[in-house]
């Protein structure tokens, strides 16, 4: 057997058209999984998709915009009809519109974020885990972050939904764990990425913050793809309801 090898299966994976999201759809290709781009726009999605097609590997382009239940539907839906119901499902698309003092986040902020960052991947779940169940077979990988487990002063709401994403992994993995689906999570630090540009872009800023890793640098998104590869593979056969901090060592640095 070997121990990281996709070769079969269809992987979703949203946000996927830079940063982590892409990282990992690339990653989970050159491991053999036929891969579905998704994000908003469509020309952001078929660039990625010819992309990953030029190395020989089957990448699919379908735009949604999770944040729209009748997009979710069909995103899944053209998945089944075009590569067959999702093997792998990737939850990466998230949004964070609101920096700030949590109690002064707006509404319109708070109902966004929490709408894109969990109920979208709870739905998506939902539509993928039956073919799944009737399978007995699927891996499902929620990226949540570092927020989740730490209090912030201007990333309260976000950090709120990622929390809650990481409560959804152990749930998911409890109930589904009967049908050999396997739910996890990846939990990143500050990863340069566009998302989340405002945090790194300044290189005094992001030195500083730097010198609290323990690698003493920030994240790149391919630090991030590995895991989800093994989360995917049969070497995570055994590995449910985790949340993997990949943080160069920040959370064990003073």
């Amino acid at each position: 057997m070997r121990l990281f090898d996709l070769s079969g299966k269809t992987a979703l994976v949203t946000g996927s058209t830079k940063g982590i999201g892409k990282a990992i759809a690339v990653a989970l290709a050159e491991a053999g999984a036929r891969v579905v781009i998704s994000s908003r726009k469509a020309e952001a999605c078929e660039a990625v998709a010819a992309e990953i097609g030029a190395t020989g590997a089957t990448a699919v382009a379908i735009p949604a915009n999770i944040s729209r239940d009748e997009e979710i539907d069909a995103l899944v839906a053209r998945t089944t009809e075009t590569l067959g119901a999702p093997d792998i499902l990737v939850c990466n698309a998230a949004v964070n519109p609101y920096y700030g003092p949590f109690l002064d986040t707006p509404d319109d902020a708070f109902e966004k974020t929490i709408r894109v960052n969990v109920r979208s991947n709870m739905r998506l779940c939902k539509l993928c885990i039956p073919a799944m169940q009737e399978k007995r077979d699927g891996a499902i990988v929620v990226v949540s972050s570092i927020a989740a487990f730490k209090g912030s002063d201007y990333l309260g709401i976000y950090a709120l939904t990622k929390a809650a994403d990481a409560q959804l992994v152990r749930n998911l993995a409890v109930t589904y764990g009967k049908d050999n689906i396997r739910v996890n999570g990846i939990a990143p630090a500050l990863v340069k990425t566009d998302f989340a540009r405002a945090l790194w872009e300044d290189p005094e800023r992001a030195d500083n913050v730097a010198q609290h890793y323990a690698l003493q640098r920030l994240g790149e998104p391919d630090d991030i793809a590995g895991a989800a590869v093994y989360f995917a593979s049969p070497a995570g056969a055994w590995t449910t309801g985790q949340v993997l901090l990949i943080d160069g060592g920040r959370s064990v640095q003073e």
